[in-house]
């Protein structure tokens, strides 16, 4: 027989999958009829300014979700002490990304006239991914997957929307800004009611039991939040830009046509790379911050088997995205993208690592550790940007396909042995 936890757990981690791969379907359907549509000029200027918004986007919380994941963890009902001085840091961290892509559009360099229009249109995006990060801390900690599956459809399906709507009328880079900006404002004004019951202590706590009445510690007030979340602040903030930087430098460098046709390989990894998240990110984090603390053990026991899983997974993947990159790029997008095929078999290399890098550096979200894995996504960003900077006017996307490459290697070797140093620790 299976142990009931087990079959829960299926259960959960089935229902997440199914909704996130869901969601990679309308994400990629809706890239191929945008390429299709828009041509590789405007796609790619659609695409780089996107990329741009989506690295400015998470300063709006700055890893409040992923502190927050941590302070329940660690502190159970006692972490709603923490809940008044979150309301003014999401605000504030809000209005700064907001203010920091209006700045880049209006002020920045080298930014032309089209591109600082597209920019302007996208910048309701931050408020829809702010309320899906924030809604989803809550859904984590309270067990709720199929709401948490249901909020994580709402982006990926707007945009689907838009996509759609293209093929009936006819669409340039500023229209499918506008689509993807209303987009964005639904999905916050969606995710605010919960948002403010989970900001007003309305929060169902899975793992800690019921909740313990009693005079609450004092509110650590809005500069101890800060010094406690500022690594997973930067670190939400480093991870898009590692990602997304060499599109975005691909433009800037190339121009918008290359920039589009780098922009459609990413959409294709971005998808394959949501396996990894909804495994780790989306079920298992609330637990493994539990984990930590209470259960040590059980938290080594998952890291090592999830090591083992995620790269046998990876290797499947990649090596199934090699083989099919060549024949089905065409067929999807069209002629026009058939090179995109070959810079997907370079950054094939990247899903065994990024799989496996997924699950060592799981171990660092916890604790303390946030700060090392700080440091170690840092150097790993500015090795892409460098890379990136060097190896593009060269090479054009294969120059920033094999910056990425580069970049992931050297993530992976830094989790590791950030993680060595952690057992190592434990172990004397």
């Amino acid at each position: 027989m299976i142990p009931r936890s087990w079959r829960s757990a299926f259960a959960a981690v089935s229902m997440l999958w199914l909704a996130t791969m869901a969601g990679a379907f309308f994400v990629f359907l809706a890239q191929a009829i945008l390429a299709r549509r828009l041509g590789p000029h405007e796609y790619g200027l659609f695409a780089s300014s996107l990329a741009t918004v989506s690295m400015v986007a998470p300063l709006a919380g700055f890893g409040l979700s992923q502190f927050r994941l941590r302070v329940y963890g660690a502190e159970g009902w006692q972490g709603d002490r923490w809940l008044s001085s979150s309301l003014w840091f999401t605000t504030l961290t809000t209005l700064l990304a907001i203010g920091s892509i209006v700045a880049w559009a209006l002020l920045g360099a080298p930014v032309d006239a089209a591109t600082r229009a597209t920019l302007l249109l996208l910048t309701p995006v931050v408020l829809g991914l702010l309320g899906i990060n924030l809604v989803g801390s809550k859904w984590r900690l309270e067990d709720r997957y199929g709401a948490l599956a249901s909020l994580h459809l709402m982006m990926p399906a707007g945009r689907l929307l838009v996509a759609l709507l293209a093929l009936l009328v006819p669409m340039t880079a500023y229209s499918a800004a506008v689509g993807y900006g209303v987009v964005g404002l639904l999905v916050a004004a969606i995710s605010y009611p919960p948002t403010r019951a989970m900001l007003s202590g309305q929060m169902q706590l899975r793992g800690h039991g019921p909740r313990v009445e009693g005079p609450m510690p004092a509110d650590p007030g809005i500069a101890e939040l800060w010094r406690e979340a500022w690594p997973y602040g930067v670190a939400a903030i480093l991870y898009p830009v590692f990602f997304q930087v060499s599109t975005v430098l691909v433009k800037y460098i190339n121009g918008d046509t290359q920039a589009g046709r780098y922009g459609i390989a990413m959409a294709v990894m971005t998808a394959i790379y949501l396996l990894p998240s909804t495994i780790y990110q989306k079920f298992l984090l609330s637990k493994l911050h539990r984990w930590a603390v209470h259960d040590q053990p059980k938290f080594w026991r998952v890291y090592h088997q999830g090591n083992i899983g995620m790269l046998l997974l990876g290797l499947g993947t990649g090596l199934g995205l090699a083989a099919s990159a060549p024949w089905l790029v065409p067929w999807i997008f069209g002629e026009d993208y058939r090179l995109v095929a070959r810079i997907l078999m370079v950054l094939a290399i990247c899903v065994p690592i990024r799989f496996l890098s997924t699950s060592v550096g799981s171990a660092l979200l916890t604790g303390g550790h946030m700060r090392y894995r700080v440091r170690a996504m840092t150097w790993a960003t500015i090795a892409a940007v460098v890379l990136n900077v060097l190896l593009i006017p060269e090479f054009n996307e294969f120059g920033a396909a094999a910056a990425t490459v580069a970049a992931e290697i050297l993530l992976l070797l830094s989790m590791y042995l950030g993680v060595r140093r952690i057992k190592t620790f434990v172990e004397e």
